[in-house]
């Protein structure tokens, strides 16, 4: 039994080694990624798009202190304020380390990247440069939030605005991030934050690309009167498990059978020509699923 007990204790602590390793990894190219979207496509253009990046472009305008140093320090009372408010250490110190690593070496870059650079700023072109600092950015934004961290400031402040008023999460981020783009407007133009919406825009939707992948599944559901003959059809043509159950149609009142099947993207076809073979009278829809685990798919992990 001494042995066993050894045996399997000896991996769960090799798997979370392993898994703090990727959490770190993760963290430190996505802050990394991230910087460098920041020092080359958004300062260069003064792009503020929210956030304390964006609180750091307003005052490095008025002031000249370093970016970074002004991110990290503004960084601090929020954290703190994340802390009381959202009382979850571990995201806590992941997202200081973000902020962190983001902070040293953004001005690292800002000194540095002008002089390894052959070309700095890659372009002078205003609208490419919000292009690039939203889908960079996000790419940098998606592998964080995969690591189960963020680069802390309105962030926080929105989960926290959330959290007291009860506002979707959506219009919390909206409201602070917001405020910061009004005040950019006023200091640098209308038309810079215009800018800065799209590369908020954009960011979020990079994002969510880098978080969730693309999306390579889909999941069919018909509505037939001959279920036993659909679900051999499909199982027979696509090898994928299919469940079916027994509804009511709520104008009707007919009874009649719902058949659920999830495949891969190239097999959407095939379903299409089996529901026409099998129930012409059938009803199919069609859905896109961001990710199927599971047997047949990929594997099912903790």
């Amino acid at each position: 039994m001494k042995r066993n007990w050894r045996k399997f204790a000896r991996f769960p602590a090799g798997n979370r080694v392993w898994h703090n390793v990727q959490v770190i990894a993760l963290l430190t190219i996505g802050a990394i990624l991230g910087a460098w979207a920041y020092v080359v496509f958004q300062l260069p253009e003064n792009i503020v798009a929210g956030g304390l990046s964006g609180v750091s472009i307003m005052i490095n305008r008025f002031t000249g202190w370093p970016v970074g140093l002004m991110y990290w320090v503004m960084n601090t009372p929020l954290l703190i304020l994340g802390y009381y408010n959202l009382g979850r250490w571990r995201f806590v110190v992941r997202t200081l380390y973000t902020a962190t690593v983001f902070s040293v070496v953004t001005d690292i870059f800002v000194v540095y990247l002008p002089i390894w650079m052959p070309q700095f700023p890659l372009t002078d072109d205003i609208l490419l440069s919000s292009i690039y600092a939203g889908i960079v950015g996000g790419i940098s934004a998606g592998l964080v939030y995969r690591a189960g961290s963020t680069f802390g400031g309105t962030g926080i402040i929105g989960r926290v605005i959330q959290q007291r008023t009860g506002l979707p999460l959506s219009q919390a981020f909206f409201f602070a991030d917001g405020v910061i783009i009004l005040a950019a407007a006023l200091i640098f133009g209308w038309e810079i934050a215009l800018y800065g919406i799209l590369v908020l825009f954009l960011q979020g939707l990079a994002s969510d690309y880098t978080l969730e992948g693309a999306s390579s599944t889909r999941t069919a559901t018909i509505v037939t009167d001959l279920p036993e003959e659909m679900a051999a059809a499909l199982m027979e043509r696509l090898h994928r498990g299919v469940s079916y159950w027994e509804i009511t149609g709520a104008y009707t009142h007919r009874r009649r059978y719902m058949v659920m099947c999830t495949m891969y993207r190239p097999q959407v076809n095939a379903v299409k020509r089996v529901v026409a073979e099998v129930d012409p009278a059938a009803f199919l829809t069609i859905g896109v699923s961001h990710r199927a685990m599971g047997e047949g798919f990929t594997a099912l992990k903790g």
